[in-house]
């Protein structure tokens, strides 16, 4: 088992001291692709999915929508980029939904806090399961 760590460790050293997988950090770190922006918007969208469907606090859940829009955000601003790199003419697209993307998440954070206020006005609460205006 030694030996195997062993083999590990030389293999691992004799790449770094040829500088290959260090200088590919660095390219990789420099300049991002496109799976990276992927991944990282995928990890915000999870979060965000996961923050709606377990709270209970109304506050807690916009901001999870904010995290699921911001997701959507880095995906058109990942795509446009991309599209640009190779050239294409339609690539300021993902830009101008970005800025309308923020445009909708803005009104709906003032009308989210407006309805918020007006609940806990009412009934004094802002947990989701507390509040019960439309049953009959």
């Amino acid at each position: 088992m030694s030996n195997l760590f062993v083999s590990m460790a030389v293999f691992l050293l004799q790449d770094v001291a040829e500088g290959g997988a260090v200088d590919a950090m660095k390219q990789g770190i420099l300049n991002p692709d496109l799976s990276k922006f992927l991944v990282i918007a995928a990890l915000l969208f999870v979060i965000g999915v996961a923050g709606v469907l377990t709270r209970r606090n109304i506050i807690v859940i916009f901001m999870a929508i904010e995290l699921i829009l911001n997701a959507a955000n880095l995906n058109f601003i990942a795509f446009s980029r991309y599209l640009q790199e190779t050239g294409n003419l339609n690539a300021v697209a993902g830009q101008v939904f970005t800025v309308f993307v923020i445009v909708v998440a803005a009104a709906e954070a003032a009308i989210g806090l407006g309805i918020v206020i007006a609940l806990y006005r009412n009934k004094e609460t802002i947990w989701v399961d507390e509040i019960d205006l439309l049953k009959w």
